[in-house]
């Protein structure tokens, strides 16, 4: 099915937005927008509507939409959230035996290798969708589509923390890389501490990436 002008809107605003080519502070106009994408502006309203209800844009009548800046209150709100949640979604795929865990490993697997090739080409947005389904995986695996719906909110507000620029930096990409892999042994091996230990202190090391101090 062809997507929608109002789809086509939202992506390009959003991606935009989480990327930082849109960067908080920044005020933005449906005119423009619907210029560079030649539609008229009824999509680019519905789609500014769509972004303030995430809490990414907040509009003004007549004037535009503000991207929202980000604030270390958020980060550190984000990464707790999704220490609770990735660490529960670790508890329940080992609890659910060494089958699941086998192959949530291949699957995690899977993913590290498309963020490895990504590197390899420089393709940090293809890197950012695999480190996305990484992380996702263990939340679709617990079993409970709300959380796992919920999740994915969190992840698009911690893109646009990051966006593309910090992961630039080779010694960055390979931490996040070795850090992933303890992750995915982990849950291989059906180590609840060890995974547990292995979620925190990949959070914990994205915190300090974005120039915070621990938020745990």
């Amino acid at each position: 099915m062809a997507a929608t002008a109002k789809d086509r809107a939202l992506e390009y605003v959003k991606n935009q937005v989480l990327t930082g080519a849109f960067p908080g502070g920044e005020l933005i106009s449906e005119g423009d927008i619907a210029s560079a994408l030649g539609m008229s502006r009824t999509p680019v309203r519905e789609a500014f509507l769509r972004m303030e209800a995430e809490g990414l844009l907040r509009l003004y009548p007549q004037r535009g939409a503000l991207v929202v800046p980000v604030s270390p209150e958020e980060v550190r709100a984000v990464i707790e959230a999704r220490l609770l949640l990735e660490q529960h979604a670790a508890k329940k795929v080992i609890g659910r035996g060494p089958a699941v865990c086998a192959a949530v490993f291949e699957r995690l697997s899977g993913e590290l290798q498309r963020q490895r090739t990504a590197t390899t080409a420089n393709d940090w947005r293809e890197f950012l969708v695999a480190d996305r389904s990484f992380h996702a995986l263990t939340l679709e695996e617990s079993g409970n589509g709300i959380l796992s719906n919920f999740y994915s909110t969190l992840r698009d507000r911690q893109m646009r923390m990051t966006g593309e620029s910090a992961l630039r930096d080779p010694n960055r990409v390979s931490t996040i890389l070795q850090e992933h892999f303890a992750i995915a042994e982990a849950v291989r091996d059906a180590d609840l501490p060890r995974a547990l230990a292995a979620v925190q202190n990949h959070l914990a090391s994205t915190v300090r990436a974005i120039g915070l101090a621990d938020a745990f």
